[in-house]
């Protein structure tokens, strides 16, 4: 529940600075916290489950966060400059790790599959628009917002699903069988 909640935050708050609303101190902020250090102690307590799904999205993600707070960090700093390229590039890295948690996502149920589509969409759209028309941003962000509010409504089912004692909110079944 805790890795959700912090991939939906981070998300959602980087998406209103990439949309002009606000800065980048909030997402650096919650982007080393929240979606890099709490999504890594969700990946690692996953593991401990047998959930190597879980495990591997939590921990990649965690790291995203971290990475990505470090590059910004650095520039801020004059450290390293990375260019709008390089960060490109940065992106693309992670669009290719999602394609295979989006593969993923099929064999675990519908709400998992909308929220790593929406990911990955994303992930697409930010790619082209640090390559091509800045518009694309724009685009991705919108994709990025959806994406953080699914995330969001699997913590919800999680929470008031144990709560209730019954299902109130439904995950779907999955798309592809496995075994």
């Amino acid at each position: 529940m805790v890795g959700l909640a912090g991939f939906g935050m981070t998300t959602l708050l980087l998406q209103f600075h990439n949309l002009g609303w606000c800065g980048l101190g909030p997402v650096i902020s919650m982007g080393f916290i929240f979606g890099g250090l709490a999504q890594l102690i969700a990946g690692f307590m996953e593991q401990k489950t047998g959930n190597n799904f879980g495990f591997a999205a939590f921990s990649s993600y965690g790291a995203f966060w971290i990475g990505l707070g470090i590059i910004w960090v650095l520039n801020s700093l004059g450290v390293y400059e990375s260019s709008h390229t390089d960060v490109g590039f940065f992106l693309v890295g992670w669009t290719l790790l999602t394609a295979i948690f989006w593969i993923g996502s099929m064999f675990i149920h519908q709400a998992m599959f909308i929220t790593f589509t929406t990911l990955l969409l994303g992930f697409i759209f930010l790619d082209l628009g640090h390559f091509g028309p800045h518009v694309m941003n724009i685009v991705a962000a919108i994709v990025l917002i959806v994406c953080a509010l699914s995330a969001w409504y699997m913590m919800a089912a999680i929470i008031l699903n144990d709560l209730a004692g019954r299902e109130i909110l439904k995950y779907g079944t999955p798309l592809l069988k496995g075994k």
